[in-house]
């Protein structure tokens, strides 16, 4: 008999790309959330990433996509917007890892979402937050180390 882990029971709905955004949703999975990662139509960026057996399969998005489960959602359709509203509303954590601006004109933004889902627990990685001197440029991992020497 196994130990339950402490993340049984959570829903977690990522939209997140690259690095430290799938990362985080990796390790809510690997605590035992069921996490639901929607993907563009063109498919993950990091699919091609890394030695591969199968093609869009690569080593880094295997690696880092463990533990969940995946659906192809086009959120600039209205069709996916309507998927994204149906899913948020059955998810406790929205993870992404868009630039504010981006999740703006998607929908995506924490004023929009919380008004239509006041339970759900908002989490947006972001390489130089909303804030500051970088504030909205792009970023991920790499990036991060290169800047911060």
């Amino acid at each position: 008999m196994s130990l339950p882990r402490p993340l049984e029971g959570i829903r977690v709905l990522e939209i997140a790309s690259m690095i430290f955004g799938p990362l985080a949703g990796q390790y809510l999975g690997d605590m035992g959330a069921d996490v639901i990662k929607l993907e563009p139509p063109e498919g993950d960026l990091t699919r091609s990433i890394g030695p591969r057996r199968s093609p869009r399969m690569g080593s880094f998005f295997l690696t880092s996509n463990r533990n969940k489960r995946s659906i192809v959602v086009d959120l600039k359709m209205t069709e996916g917007k309507e998927i994204l509203q149906s899913l948020a509303s059955k998810t406790d954590v929205l993870l992404h890892s868009m630039r504010t601006p981006a999740a703006n004109r998607l929908g995506l933004d924490y004023a929009s979402l919380s008004q239509q889902h006041q339970r759900l627990i908002y989490c947006h990685v972001a390489g130089y937050g909303d804030d500051g001197l970088y504030a909205g440029r792009p970023a991920y991992d790499d990036i991060i180390q290169a800047a911060s020497g």
